[in-house]
């Protein structure tokens, strides 16, 4: 009888810890900005992935921003954020290695393509402090003398609460543990160094 008693103890001990434990464990976040995967894509008719970005939208050319087009958001988004960056930036001009070129946030999940030299959402500042986008640049003095240029789209299931002239970091912060899907375009440029 004793043994019965102990084995339906450890039972019910069993059964207690594991439902406190599948009670207590946290909610399940969202993928972040690394996990969340998707059929979402970002493209440009101004240049393909991986190639060379035309010196008109660039420092060298009219400066303004290329054509994007975006095409298979998540049914489930409810807004969409489009970021720029190079990470070729050398460390003596910028100890982190990156300049921000281009923030947009809380994009309509209906927008499929912002025009050239437009934009959508909210601007936030680039690298340089300013509202909107500043084209590629890399310093011809420097190596590598050609930079990679990263424009990376996230799909959100919010919008984000932030003003207009918000950082990158800032906006890469809000969107932690809310990114439904991510889709990215690469693109390269070399500046001739000036005679």
């Amino acid at each position: 009888m004793r043994n019965a008693y102990a084995i339906l103890g450890i039972l019910f001990i069993i059964v207690a810890v594991g439902a406190w434990y599948a009670f207590s464990r946290p909610t399940p976040r969202l993928p972040d900005n690394s996990s969340a995967t998707t059929s979402m894509k970002l493209e440009s008719s101004a240049f393909g992935d991986g190639a060379t970005i035309p010196s008109r939208y660039t420092c060298d050319g009219e400066n303004v921003s290329p054509p994007v087009t975006i095409s298979d958001v998540p049914k489930n988004a409810l807004s969409v954020v489009l970021l720029m960056d190079d990470p070729d930036v050398p460390k003596a001009v910028k100890p982190d290695g990156v300049f921000d070129h281009w923030v947009l946030f809380n994009i309509l999940t209906t927008t499929t393509i912002i025009a050239e030299g437009g934009s959508a959402g909210v601007r936030g500042n680039n690298g340089a402090g300013k509202l909107g986008y500043t084209g590629p640049c890399p310093p011809p003095q420097y190596e590598p003398s050609e930079h990679r240029y990263m424009f990376v789209l996230y799909a959100l299931d919010s919008e984000l609460a932030l003003k207009e002239g918000t950082t990158k970091q800032q906006v890469l912060d809000a969107i932690e543990g809310h990114v439904l899907a991510h889709a990215q375009l690469m693109g390269r440029y070399k500046r001739v160094a000036q005679q």
